[in-house]
């Protein structure tokens, strides 16, 4: 099981203790070594299926729906650059090195309600596995998001999300799920960084979230980084760095880092929307602005972002 990890509180932590020095590409490509270990990868045309638990208004509920299309191979809008979608094919990259050529397409699936949180307001992992299960389990993606009165064990404390895969209930084969929690109450500065405050470390102003949201825009973050780790590395044998308990993956290995110029506290020279003043380095449908991680470039060895 792989976390979104707090990044930014950890990477503040470790630099400040040696003397809190820029991360140069140079430095990133000295520390990170990804390697491939000989597992699958999620291939074929799959459906990110997303479980909503708690209450989400259905504007926050098209946020993220409208990210999934966003990056959906499916999608014939016509975006500006950059996008969600070039973004996107920065995962596309690992497929041509693994150890079988093959594919990926995604596409937005179903979408189920549980707005009377079910099983209660305090979540263990074995019931986000449960939430998850409730989606189909067969070329799908199950996302399960949670609301920002829903407590799950480790959020905040330690993770903002995680992905992982469960036995499905043929229990001839697995599936790969996702959860992301809205921090928004909880541990914006944690997990909605740059769009609060963080606790840790230089309190620069916090970044005007593109989509009014900074719970929600914080969500899109986590989850666009967990979608590229799921996509890589989904059964725990697939491309990271580190140990396999704690792997750094293709957005985790580059903590904090969503434009060129980027450093603990600053994320990095972004484009500004006119009118709202928002911070965002991808456009997406429906006139969607969002903020995407880099993403580590296995052909490179470094942190590639889009703007």
């Amino acid at each position: 099981m792989a976390s979104s990890v707090l990044f930014f509180v950890l990477l503040v932590s470790v630099l400040s203790n040696s003397e809190a020095r820029r991360l140069t590409e140079s430095d990133q490509t000295q520390q990170l070594a990804f390697q491939y270990h000989n597992g699958p990868l999620l291939s074929g045309p799959l459906s990110v299926n997303l479980i909503w638990y708690g209450n989400f208004k259905p504007s926050q509920r098209a946020i993220v729906s409208d990210f999934i299309s966003s990056i959906s191979s499916s999608s014939k809008a016509t975006v500006a650059q950059p996008s969600a979608a070039t973004w996107w094919k920065g995962v596309e990259k690992y497929y041509q090195l693994g150890k079988k050529s093959s594919s990926l397409s995604i596409s937005l699936g179903t979408q189920i309600l549980d707005e009377s949180y079910s099983l209660g307001k305090s979540l263990t992992n074995q019931q986000i596995v449960q939430l998850a299960s409730k989606g189909s389990q067969k070329n799908a993606i199950n996302v399960v998001l949670t609301a920002a009165d829903v407590a799950v064990e480790g959020f905040c404390s330690s993770r903002c999300g995680t992905h992982g895969s469960a036995m499905a209930s043929t229990k001839r084969s697995k599936f790969a799920y996702i959860w992301v929690g809205n921090s928004e109450t909880q541990c914006p500065g944690q997990c909605a960084w740059p769009f609060h405050q963080p606790i840790y470390g230089p309190q620069n102003p916090p970044l005007v979230a593109p989509n009014n949201d900074v719970g929600l825009d914080g969500v899109v973050i986590n989850l666009a980084g967990l979608l590229a780790g799921t996509a890589t590395n989904p059964f725990g044998n697939g491309f990271y760095q580190g140990p396999k308990e704690a792997p750094l993956e293709a957005a985790s290995a580059c903590p904090g880092i969503y434009g060129k110029g980027a450093y603990p506290g600053y994320a990095g020279n972004l484009l500004v929307d006119g009118t709202s003043g928002a911070s965002y380095n991808a456009n997406g449908v429906n006139g969607r602005k969002y903020l995407v991680p880099a993403l580590f470039d296995p052909t490179t060895s470094t942190c590639s972002t889009l703007v």
